[in-house]
């Protein structure tokens, strides 16, 4: 490696991940364009899925969690009428019925039984583990375990159009949400069934689809224009407490030790040095008011570098 070869900060970039690209495709054109090793994702997609994909880069992996806790807003067109194995429709087909003639209110009225604090359970087309494996392997090996539903929180469900049996929806939700669960739920309640025909991801937290970079400029653009479109890692804790620290009490946090904060309450907090850098998340204590470190970010190192082409 050279030396002086430009270190590429830390930080997140957001794609519109197009349809037939998977999430791990966009981690790794933006490993090979913008040279960076330690890259990660805040939140899959699936393939066909298109939409914000905020990527971390470097020291700023360390807050792909906190990221992947703010909530998220989906558009959905459902096809309604239709059930598949997938809950989407590049699934194999297990029935269809006529769909009667719908309107938004009977539509949002069978929404609103989903909004709220509601257990849902996987999809067997899923990322979640059973026994060591993906559901989705043994899915595609025609296996089908049982799934304990889980607690997600749904914020809001708009219908947006009801047209025959397309319905668009738009989804305000929190993290494990599955939209495709959602949509064949809806569909049910309906007593017709449901799969999703098209699902895009408009936000994920402060991140938004005008934020993004599109695959192709991720692709072609100039690696400069590409470093200028990355935001710094406290844009992943947007709307946290704030915590400036001086720099003896920055220097102790680094080391692990809880220092005075100086914080109006307590509660998660990003910290920050005097120089205004992330430093990393902390916790406030109640009673002493003393910021502990749960998370730090140190000073890029040599794994933040451009790598030689």
């Amino acid at each position: 490696m050279n030396p002086g070869s430009p270190r590429v900060p830390s930080g997140i970039v957001v794609v519109d991940k197009p349809a037939g690209v998977t999430s791990f495709d966009v981690v790794g054109l933006v490993r090979r364009r913008l040279g960076v090793r330690r890259v990660g994702h805040a939140g899959t997609l699936d393939p066909d899925a298109t939409g914000v994909l905020p990527i971390l880069l470097g020291e700023a992996t360390k807050l792909m969690a906190y990221l992947a806790d703010h909530e998220k807003v989906y558009r959905a067109v459902v096809r309604l009428g239709v059930r598949t194995d997938t809950q989407d429709l590049t699934g194999r087909v297990l029935s269809e019925v006529p769909v009667p003639a719908l309107d938004r209110t009977t539509v949002a009225a069978a929404a609103r039984r989903f909004v709220g604090r509601i257990g849902q359970t996987p999809p067997m087309y899923s990322a979640v583990h059973h026994d060591g494996r993906r559901l989705y392997e043994l899915a595609r090996e025609g296996v089908e375990v049982e799934r304990a539903p889980r607690e997600v929180v749904v914020h809001a469900i708009d219908v947006e159009d009801v047209s025959g049996a397309r319905v668009t929806l738009r989804v305000v939700c929190g993290k494990g949400t599955y939209v495709r669960t959602l949509a064949a739920d809806i569909g049910d309640a309906l007593g017709v069934g449901g799969a999703v025909e098209q699902l895009r991801r408009l936000r994920v937290g402060p991140f938004g689809d005008d934020d993004a970079v599109t695959w192709e400029r991720l692709r072609d653009a100039p690696v400069a224009e590409l470093r200028g479109r990355i935001a710094p890692p406290e844009s992943a804790l947007a709307g946290w407490m704030v915590v400036h620290l001086d720099e003896r009490r920055a220097t102790a946090f680094r080391h692990g030790q809880p220092v005075e904060s100086r914080a109006g309450a307590p509660g998660m907090a990003r910290v920050h040095d005097e120089t205004g850098a992330l430093v990393g998340v902390g916790e406030v204590d109640a009673d002493t008011g003393r910021v502990r470190p749960v998370r730090i970010l140190h000073a890029d190192r040599s794994d933040a570098r451009v790598l030689p082409a």
